[in-house]
């Protein structure tokens, strides 16, 4: 029997109310498959982490949705720092992903721990027009309703996402999509979330992901989107770097989140957040 101990989180806000809820579950040796995958079930939120030391301040992770287990979660990462911070103290933590090494620095900010996850390489495609179409029509959207500027791609920085910018804030106001449809697509296509977005200014996104491969509606702070949007900014030469920008998400939810994201120059993208105990 693997014992271990269950802390329930929200990250990206300093609010219990506001954020996303994830489950970080640490014991000494990870639990089997089948026990992780019920204890994320019965948990509920979209992502819980399992956490076992290897030593010092290396860790292995894995992620779990309450359907499947997912490659890379960055709102449970942002948790899991926040824990072992107010556990074992400020570092740089090394989390051992099936994506590879996650190093997540973790220090105090005015009494509230904040993580700084460094995602692994970031890479993107550009997104094939009859997925575009499908996911439009899934959505309800136009195509003439799309930003131009940020043309539609599929982005990694661990798991893929599909980038999808909108003119008018108003269109991602409006979000009430075929689940199902959606769901099948995604599938098909090896998508975790669709990172819907309006650009509001140079630094500043607002952001919206459904999340129908987790049994999820939609999910109010994704950090795996954010640093795979920061790649493909980066990659494809839409934003001027080294920078840092700003995603606002969950507010249509009444979840507000706040996602920081630091784009270097080079190498894996920098996602911030705090994440307090609910």
């Amino acid at each position: 029997m693997h014992s271990g101990i269950l802390y329930r989180l929200s990250a990206f806000t300093t609010t219990p109310d506001g954020g996303n809820p994830a489950g970080v579950w640490i014991g000494n040796n990870l639990p089997d498959p089948e026990t992780m995958q019920r204890i994320a079930s019965e948990v509920g939120f979209s992502e819980t982490a399992f956490v076992a030391p290897i030593h010092g301040l290396e860790r292995t992770v894995r992620y779990y949705s309450p359907e499947a287990e997912v490659s890379f979660c960055g709102h449970a990462t942002i948790a899991i720092g926040v824990v072992l911070g107010e556990n074992n103290g400020n570092g740089t933590y090394q989390l051992a992903t099936s994506v590879g090494i996650v190093p997540v620095n973790v220090c105090q900010r005015d009494g509230i721990y904040e993580a700084s996850l460094t995602s692994v390489e970031p890479t993107y495609t550009s997104a094939p027009n009859t997925l575009v179409s499908e996911v439009l029509s899934a959505l309800g959207w136009q195509k003439n309703d799309l930003d131009d500027s940020i043309p539609p791609a599929r982005a990694y920085a661990g798991i893929w996402h599909l980038v999808l910018a909108v003119k008018e804030a108003q269109r991602l106001a409006e979000l009430n999509y075929d689940f199902d449809t959606l769901k099948a697509l995604m599938l098909r296509d090896g998508l975790t979330t669709l990172q819907l977005l309006w650009r509001e200014s140079a630094t500043v996104f607002h952001s919206r992901n459904p999340f129908p491969v987790g049994g999820i509606v939609e999910d109010p702070a994704t950090g795996a989107a954010a640093a795979a949007l920061g790649g493909y900014l980066r990659s494809a030469k839409l934003i001027t770097v080294p920078t840092t920008i700003l995603i606002r998400q969950g507010e249509a939810m009444g979840r507000p989140s706040q996602l920081m994201v630091t784009i270097p120059v080079s190498g894996g993208i920098i996602v911030t957040g705090k994440a307090i105990r609910i």
